[in-house]
This record gives structure tokens, C-alpha cells and sequence, in this order.
């Protein structure tokens, strides 16, 4: 599957293109949305113009499994990701859709990232070493990199359009959403973790911290966007696990980590990916979605 063609953009044009993400192609469908996952890859903020091949089918189906594994925790947004069951028009796209798409209720989205961590690493790991702390949340002294917290902890963000999301205080859900509704998010946001990070665990996979999207629909809240993903989250394999530093990684650390190797200054155009760094890319995703799922990719 590492050597099928990758799919960078899609063209669907009965009907109207609602957003174009670094990954994702959204059409708008009157009341529902049409996601479709390419096989774009991002780092540092730019969007490569290599592909990874089956990325975009490793996002949806990994995303599909999770909404079903949570759905006595949380409803979701989804419809179906039967194209079978799609709207008529979009029959002639099935082969842009098939595998990597998914129809969804729209839905009024909570304009922050809800982040658990369970483990120091990223920016957490950044600011602990200035403050002691994460995201103003208090953590016992002597802690190492990719140490496993004492406790799971609640980290939001606000969404940026352009550049690193920013981390901000849970003061700040309070005061945008109500005491009462940042509460639950919190607990929300903290249980999906636990049971994520359990079912992963029994996976031989670290889920060290992830970062959820919620909305609203007829008032009740529900998990929207991608969920559990390689992409919203850092997954480490526990055979070699080490605190004391960086963790090999089921992400696109691989990608970041080549880039790094460069002279490229992280600002767009960004340079194409060797043979040898999409291939493995590819394998590290499957193999995530292929031992957390206990599938192959369809």
C-alpha cells in the first residue's frame, strides 16, 4: 500500500468547496459536511508537496474506529463513511472517495483544542522546564522528558488559522464557554483519554497526549473533526519507551526529523520528501492504525 498513488487534492465539483485544510478537503452539503482526507502531509506549519500514499485512508478509518469505540462515552458528528449511503451526485467520486471519506452533521464547534497529556513532551515538555508547570497546571519537581505525568491534565488551546495553536489557561474556557460547560469539556476531554490511553496501552502503544475538537448540535455536545489520529496525537511504542528524552514516534516526527537535517528555514516553499522517508512515513501510519484498530487498512 506504500507504493499506491497518493491523492494530494480533490476536485468534487457538485458541490462547494467549504474549506481546504492542510489535509482535509470539506465540501458543503446543506446540513451535513463531506470530509475528505488527502494524502497531504504538514510540518512546521507547511504543507509538503509530498504525499504520504494511504495517509488520508490510515486519518479516516483510524478516526472511524475511535468514534465507535467512544460512542457510549460520547456521540460524535459522524453519518456514515458508506458511500453507498452518500447524497447521488457524489457517486462519480467514489474513487477519490472511497476509503477516505466520511459525511458528518454539521455542527457549531467550540473554538478551542482540548488537549490531555499524560506524558511530558512537546511544548509541555517546553514549558515545564521555564515555569514548572503546564499550561499554568502545577507538576512535581525533577521531572524528565517523556515522563509519565502523576495524572492525566487538561491543557486547551486556541485554534489558530496560521501557525502553532496557543496554549492558554482553563480560565480562559471558563470565561469563553461558562464555569459549567468548561467543566464538562475538562472531564469529557480527560475521560476520552483515560480510555483511549487504556484500549492503546493493551496495544503496545503509549498515547502520550492527543487534542479533541467539540460542537454543538440541538444543544447536546458531540466529538467532531478527526479523533485519535497519528495526526492529532503522539503515539510512542511501548517496547522501547525511555523517559529521560525523545520517544520514537507513530506521528510525522519521522518527517520533522529529516527536515530538520536541512538548511530549509521552515518557511514555504518547503522542500519534497526522499523515496526512502515517504515510505517509511506510510509504514509508521499503518502500523499504528493496523495494531490500535487489530485490522488491516480496507
Amino acid at each position: 500500500m506504500c507504493h499506491e498513488q497518493v491523492l494530494l487534492e480533490t476536485a468534487i465539483s457538485s458541490a462547494p468547496l467549504y474549506r481546504r485544510g492542510k489535509v482535509r478537503d470539506v465540501y458543503d452539503l446543506g446540513n451535513q459536511l463531506l470530509f475528505v482526507a488527502t494524502d497531504r502531509i504538514s510540518a512546521f506549519d507547511c504543507v509538503l508537496p509530498s504525499g504520504i500514499p494511504s495517509k488520508g485512508r490510515v486519518l479516516t478509518q483510524m478516526s472511524l474506529f475511535w468514534f465507535e469505540f467512544l460512542r457510549e462515552i460520547v456521540p460524535s458528528h459522524l453519518i456514515t463513511a458508506d458511500i453507498d449511503r452518500y447524497p447521488s451526485e457524489l457517486a462519480r467520486y467514489r474513487d477519490q472517495l472511497r476509503g477516505r471519506s466520511m459525511l458528518v452533521k454539521k455542527a457549531e464547534m467550540i473554538e478551542f483544542e482540548c488537549v490531555a497529556r499524560g506524558y511530558l513532551a512537546g511544548s509541555g515538555w517546553k514549558d515545564y522546564l521555564q515555569t514548572g508547570s503546564v499550561c499554568s497546571v502545577a507538576l512535581p519537581q525533577g521531572l524528565l522528558e517523556s515522563d509519565r505525568l502523576p495524572a492525566p491534565i487538561f491543557t486547551p488551546a486556541t485554534k489558530a488559522q496560521s501557525g502553532h495553536d496557543i496554549n492558554v489557561p482553563f480560565a480562559a474556557l471558563e470565561h469563553a464557554l461558562g464555569a459549567e460547560t468548561a467543566a464538562r469539556i475538562r472531564a469529557l476531554t480527560l475521560d476520552i483519554y483515560t480510555s483511549a490511553a487504556q484500549h492503546a496501552l493493551a496495544c503496545g502503544i503509549i498515547l502520550a497526549d492527543t487534542k479533541f475538537e467539540f460542537g454543538m448540535i440541538d444543544g447536546q455536545l458531540i466529538l467532531g473533526d478527526e479523533v485519535l489520529t497519528p495526526d492529532s496525537s503522539r503515539y510512542w511504542p511501548a517496547d522501547t519507551y525511555r523517559p529521560g528524552g525523545p520517544q520514537l514516534s507513530f506521528d510525522k516526527q519521522f518527517v520533522r526529523d529529516y527536515l530538520e537535517t536541512l538548511s530549509w528555514d521552515k518557511r514555504p516553499p518547503a522542500p519534497a520528501l526522499p523515496d526512502d522517508v515517504v515510505r517509511k512515513t506510510c509504514e509508521k501510519y499503518q502500523e499504528a492504525y493496523r495494531r490500535l484498530a487489530g485490522r488491516d487498512l480496507a
